[in-house]
């Protein structure tokens, strides 16, 4: 079979010498170009190996290297062995979901390119044309699908991202955090970062329901809860991520009321007695 390009070139060169003169001749094409783009394409069965292999390497980092106690200070290694069922049911179901999304791309890659090359064919007249852009519109034509290869190693880093917010959120809600301090990259040269979270770096926002909001220890103050936001790498390829906040003497002063400072001075006076 010839490549994906071969195929392109023979399919433009055809229709330039002939134009358009029949939708069976245009389909015969048409089904060149998908088998050859199914040809080049990685191997679904492959890739998929290839996501699991990926998500797994984060897990093992973020799980079973510990690294995520980094954003929660204070949780110990036993409580990730009490829940790793949860964490690791995260895992497949985020192994799952980024195979699902990949396949979409592919899917939508595919009636792209169809989408262009019957545009552009049947627009060529009967008998065909000598005034035409090959290279403009071969490149035009296969955009969609050469792209593939890089649209999917961003799909596998940004489902990173988002497995590892995921696995985050699981131990937070665990341990009953009761804020968590926004962190951005914005500061890292060449990273594509959105101005709002920008803007969000290093504020702390209140959980809704934690058990110092329910003792109304604290005061949410007007950026709201961090509930009432979307969550870090929630957005596509935001690589956004918080620390977990899980004690009244981490939060700033001014967001603990009359009763949480009282609290928090209790709990300092009785253990220097």
């Amino acid at each position: 079979m010839a490549t994906f390009f071969e195929t392109v070139t023979q399919a433009i060169n055809d229709t330039l010498e002939y134009g358009y003169e029949s939708d069976e001749r245009l389909q015969y094409w048409v089904d060149l170009i998908r088998d050859a783009a199914r040809a080049d394409m990685v191997p679904e069965a492959e890739l998929d190996e290839q996501l699991r292999r990926v998500l797994s390497t984060t897990y093992e980092r973020l799980i079973d290297k510990g690294s995520i106690l980094n954003d929660h200070r204070g949780v110990d290694r036993f409580t990730l062995e009490r829940i790793r069922p949860a964490l690791r049911n995260e895992l497949d179901r985020r192994i799952l979901a980024s195979a699902a999304l990949i396949k979409l791309n592919r899917e939508q890659a595919m009636a792209e390119t169809i989408r262009r090359f019957t545009g552009w064919a049947t627009s060529i007249p009967a008998g065909g044309t000598s005034v035409a852009n090959r290279r403009g519109t071969k490149e035009d034509i296969r955009k969609a699908v050469t792209s593939m290869p890089f649209i999917e190693r961003r799909v596998a880093i940004d489902q990173g991202h988002k497995l590892n917010a995921a696995l985050s959120d699981i131990i937070a809600e665990d341990q009953g955090a009761i804020a968590a301090e926004w962190r951005s990259h914005w500061r890292q040269a060449g990273y594509n970062y959105r101005q709002e979270h920008k803007e969000r770096d290093r504020v702390v926002y209140l959980t809704r329901d934690s058990w110092a909001t329910k003792r109304r220890f604290v005061a949410v103050g007007p950026q709201g809860y961090y509930e009432d936001h979307e969550r870090p790498g929630e957005l596509v390829y935001c690589r956004c991520y918080v620390r977990w906040l899980y004690n009244l003497r981490d939060l700033p002063r001014d967001m603990l009321t009359e009763a949480g400072q009282a609290a928090l001075a209790g709990a300092r006076a009785s253990k220097i007695a």
